[in-house]
Protein backbone atom coordinates (compact mmCIF):
# COMPACT_ATOMS: atom_id res chain seq x y z
CA UNK A 1 0.00 0.00 0.00
CA UNK A 2 1.44 3.12 -1.25
CA UNK A 3 1.47 5.73 1.88
CA UNK A 4 3.22 9.70 2.26
CA UNK A 5 3.03 11.02 5.51
CA UNK A 6 3.75 14.25 6.84
CA UNK A 7 4.87 14.79 10.50
CA UNK A 8 6.51 17.37 12.34
CA UNK A 9 3.95 20.44 12.36
CA UNK A 10 3.43 22.35 15.52
CA UNK A 11 3.11 25.67 17.10
CA UNK A 12 6.25 27.91 16.92
CA UNK A 13 7.00 31.36 17.98
CA UNK A 14 7.80 34.01 15.70
CA UNK A 15 11.13 33.47 14.56
CA UNK A 16 11.63 29.82 15.31
CA UNK A 17 12.12 26.89 13.75
CA UNK A 18 10.34 23.93 12.86
CA UNK A 19 11.44 20.63 10.78
CA UNK A 20 8.90 18.75 8.43
CA UNK A 21 9.28 15.39 7.33
CA UNK A 22 7.40 13.55 4.27
CA UNK A 23 7.83 9.75 4.78
CA UNK A 24 7.31 7.17 1.70
CA UNK A 25 5.78 3.89 2.35
CA UNK A 26 5.25 1.42 -0.16
CA UNK A 27 7.29 3.35 -3.07
CA UNK A 28 10.82 4.39 -3.10
CA UNK A 29 11.19 8.32 -3.53
CA UNK A 30 14.49 8.11 -5.51
CA UNK A 31 12.54 8.29 -8.51
CA UNK A 32 10.12 11.20 -8.18
CA UNK A 33 10.42 14.55 -8.02
CA UNK A 34 8.88 16.17 -4.34
CA UNK A 35 6.93 19.43 -3.74
CA UNK A 36 6.05 21.13 -0.85
CA UNK A 37 2.33 22.95 -0.79
CA UNK A 38 0.74 24.84 1.87
CA UNK A 39 -2.57 26.07 2.24
CA UNK A 40 -3.67 28.63 4.84
CA UNK A 41 -7.78 29.03 5.93
CA UNK A 42 -9.77 31.03 2.75
CA UNK A 43 -6.40 30.76 0.39
CA UNK A 44 -5.28 28.71 -2.45
CA UNK A 45 -2.98 26.13 -2.29
CA UNK A 46 0.48 27.32 -2.59
CA UNK A 47 3.42 25.36 -4.25
CA UNK A 48 6.26 26.65 -1.93
CA UNK A 49 9.30 24.13 -2.67
CA UNK A 50 10.14 21.15 -5.25
CA UNK A 51 13.15 19.11 -5.45
CA UNK A 52 13.57 17.07 -8.54
CA UNK A 53 14.69 12.98 -8.14
CA UNK A 54 17.47 13.52 -10.87
CA UNK A 55 19.88 16.30 -10.00
CA UNK A 56 18.25 17.05 -6.34
CA UNK A 57 17.38 20.57 -8.00
CA UNK A 58 15.55 22.56 -5.98
CA UNK A 59 12.94 25.63 -6.37
CA UNK A 60 11.61 27.88 -3.98
CA UNK A 61 8.47 30.24 -3.69
CA UNK A 62 10.20 34.08 -2.72
CA UNK A 63 7.95 34.43 0.11
CA UNK A 64 10.53 31.05 1.60
CA UNK A 65 13.10 31.73 -0.53
CA UNK A 66 16.36 31.70 2.21
CA UNK A 67 14.48 30.85 5.13
CA UNK A 68 13.17 27.27 4.41
CA UNK A 69 15.36 24.39 3.31
CA UNK A 70 14.23 21.73 1.09
CA UNK A 71 16.08 18.21 1.05
CA UNK A 72 15.87 14.12 0.45
CA UNK A 73 17.30 11.26 2.00
CA UNK A 74 16.77 8.40 -0.15
CA UNK A 75 18.33 5.92 2.27
CA UNK A 76 15.24 6.70 5.08
CA UNK A 77 12.83 7.33 1.93
CA UNK A 78 12.32 10.58 3.23
CA UNK A 79 12.13 14.50 2.37
CA UNK A 80 12.30 17.29 4.67
CA UNK A 81 11.48 21.10 4.76
CA UNK A 82 13.76 23.01 7.19
CA UNK A 83 11.63 25.89 8.26
CA UNK A 84 13.41 29.15 9.68
CA UNK A 85 12.74 32.24 11.04
CA UNK A 86 9.13 31.53 10.83
CA UNK A 87 6.72 34.57 10.35
CA UNK A 88 2.94 34.25 11.37
CA UNK A 89 2.01 34.46 7.54
CA UNK A 90 3.61 31.03 7.32
CA UNK A 91 0.47 29.35 9.50
CA UNK A 92 -0.82 26.86 7.21
CA UNK A 93 -1.50 23.29 6.43
CA UNK A 94 1.80 22.01 5.09
CA UNK A 95 1.61 18.96 2.33
CA UNK A 96 4.27 17.20 0.19
CA UNK A 97 3.28 15.49 -3.20
CA UNK A 98 5.46 13.42 -5.72
CA UNK A 99 5.18 12.03 -8.82
CA UNK A 100 7.49 10.34 -11.32
CA UNK A 101 7.82 12.89 -13.90
CA UNK A 102 10.31 15.39 -12.73
CA UNK A 103 8.22 18.80 -13.49
CA UNK A 104 10.03 21.82 -14.39
CA UNK A 105 8.00 25.33 -15.07
CA UNK A 106 10.02 28.91 -15.49
CA UNK A 107 6.90 30.34 -13.95
CA UNK A 108 7.54 29.07 -10.30
CA UNK A 109 3.49 29.31 -8.67
CA UNK A 110 2.80 26.99 -12.33
CA UNK A 111 4.20 23.80 -9.91
CA UNK A 112 0.29 23.75 -8.19
CA UNK A 113 -0.90 23.73 -11.29
CA UNK A 114 0.50 20.05 -12.25
CA UNK A 115 -1.32 16.93 -11.67
CA UNK A 116 1.02 15.22 -8.78
CA UNK A 117 0.26 11.86 -8.46
CA UNK A 118 0.78 11.49 -4.82
CA UNK A 119 -0.63 13.31 -1.72
CA UNK A 120 0.61 13.68 2.32
CA UNK A 121 -2.50 14.03 4.46
CA UNK A 122 -1.03 17.28 5.80
CA UNK A 123 0.30 18.53 8.70
CA UNK A 124 -0.48 22.13 10.90
CA UNK A 125 1.99 24.65 10.89
CA UNK A 126 0.34 27.58 13.52
CA UNK A 127 3.07 30.52 14.02
CA UNK A 128 2.18 32.55 17.18
CA UNK A 129 3.02 34.19 19.66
Amino acid sequence: QLQFVESGGGLVQPGGSLRLSCAASGFSLNYYGIGWFRQAPGKEREVISVISSSSGSTNYADSVKGRFTISRDNAKNTVYLQMNSLKPEDTAIYLCAADEYNYFFPLFSDYAKAPWKYWGQGTQVTVSS
